[in-house]
């Protein structure tokens, strides 16, 4: 029986032992947290690893009548994933695919905008990216960072959640150069379950813990 995390800074320490039992130095690998609540976990990643953090902006598309239903997921770049069973399922037409994708593409470049506060994009090539969030459910987020991602060719991609259900931690293995859960339990139900406090994240939180790790480690430079 796998024992919950307290918070996401909990499970941001442990996930960081984890980096540095199997990698050992990683300082000069970038952590991108995906917002909102990868960014916490994220953090305390970086801060462990005494490496560079910034974040990744993706966005779920909800579906028209219910929007915590996912029928896809869009990166910075607008690469677009789409749950093609959910999609076929409601039968969602192509232009509200797009309609959808439109919209959440100007709040994803709102909240990068916001988020990084005028700091300069991190270099992604020919550098190890550790991915993280504080959770894999269907994994839709993650994959299509993980694929946009690829086309900034870093030299290798991790991703890392503390937890995940466990066919979508195998499913990230196909995406990814190596995919890290440490709890994969079968009875998953959602990511907050595995979390004694998960309150949402907000965006001035975010805001602070990625201005602060920026701080430090110009500080330390």
């Amino acid at each position: 029986m796998f024992e919950p995390f307290h918070d996401r800074h909990d499970a941001g320490k442990i996930l960081a032992k984890r980096l540095l039992q199997t990698h050992g130095n990683l300082s000069d690998a970038l952590i991108l947290g995906l917002p909102r609540g990868g960014v916490v976990v994220a953090y305390e990643v970086a801060n462990a690893l005494s490496a560079e953090l910034d974040v990744f902006v993706v966005r779920k598309l909800g579906t028209p009548l219910q929007p915590e239903l996912a029928m896809g997921a869009i990166a910075e770049d607008g690469m677009l994933l789409l749950n093609d069973a959910v999609v076929r399922y409601l039968s969602i037409p192509q232009e509200t695919i797009e309609e959808t994708a439109k919209k959440e593409l100007i709040e994803l470049h709102r909240r990068e905008k916001l988020y990084r506060n005028s700091r300069p994009a991190p270099i992604i090539a020919n550098r190890t990216v550790i991915v993280v969030d504080d959770g894999l459910a269907t994994g839709a987020s993650m994959k299509v960072a993980v694929r946009a991602l690829k086309r900034k060719n870093p030299s290798k991609l991790i991703v890392a959640a503390p937890v995940g259900a466990p066919s979508s931690c195998i499913d990230m293995q196909d995406e990814a150069d190596e995919v890290i859960c440490l709890k994969t339990p079968e009875n998953f139900m959602a990511v907050g379950s595995w979390f004694e406090e998960f309150e949402q994240t907000s965006d001035e939180e975010v805001k602070i813990l990625l201005q602060s790790s920026y701080e430090h480690r110009k500080k330390a430079a």
